[in-house]
């Protein structure tokens, strides 16, 4: 098995790029031949009804489902060759925004993203502070780190998973219905925030079947239909 590119990848690289994959969920084949790619700062809609298969390519991108054919890299990674021990220096490069949040809820805002630092290195308490106070300024929510969970609305909880997604720096965020939950005014700030986000050149893929955000908060737009992605 070939070893990892453990380099950068230049900043002009493809981010995300699939030909001819297939992608299965328990021996059912979800999508097939997809050809797919993505560039730094791109903004992309994932559309499709539920069960179409959006949410299989975003986990096949974070491999947590695996690519059965054709060529799939993500950075520099070989997705069809990917070692199961490079999987979480994988995922430490992509930030990933769930419709459910998947807080911990037996912890306050702060503790939620000290726990993502040093489960990823992080070890300076002085660096992990200053982190967890630019993401939470990045989502204007400077002032909540020591709110439990379930102290916020479900707009705030998603900035707080926004703000999670951002630790690490990543060049890519992949949001899977992230306003399904949410009220349509919260909603729209959600996107206006993952906007800004590829506007200062870090790539989202989103995941939605919200007709009206697409008609609002315009971005490429790619469909999930007929076990196919389709541009």
């Amino acid at each position: 098995m070939a070893k990892q590119s453990t380099s950068s990848p230049r900043s002009d690289s493809k981010l995300v790029s699939y030909s001819g994959v297939d992608i299965y969920r328990q021996e059912l084949k979800v999508l097939g031949g997809v050809d797919f790619s993505l560039d730094p700062g791109e903004f992309v809609y994932l559309l499709g009804k539920v069960g179409s298969g959006k949410s299989s390519l975003l986990k096949s991108i974070y491999a947590e489902i695996p690519v059965a054919d054709g060529e799939a890299r993500v950075y520099e990674y070989d997705l069809t060759r990917l070692r199961r021990r490079d999987i979480p220096y994988l995922r430490r490069r992509i930030g990933i925004v769930f419709q459910d949040f998947q807080l911990l809820t037996d912890r306050d805002v702060y503790s939620n993203l000290a726990f993502v630092l040093g489960a990823t290195g992080w070890s300076d308490s002085r660096e992990i502070d200053t982190r967890i106070d630019e993401v939470l300024a990045e989502v204007g929510m400077q002032d909540k780190a020591y709110k439990m969970p379930h102290e916020l609305s479900g707009g705030e909880q998603q900035r707080i998973v926004i703000a999670r997604a951002l630790l690490n720096k990543p060049r890519l965020i992949l949001a899977d219905e992230p306003t399904g939950n949410l009220d349509p005014d919260t909603g729209n700030q959600i996107v206006e925030r993952l906007q800004a986000i590829a506007s200062r050149g870090t790539a989202v893929v989103m995941a939605t079947h919200n007709l009206q955000i697409v008609g609002r908060y315009p971005g490429r737009i790619v469909y999930c239909r007929d076990h196919r992605v389709i541009e």
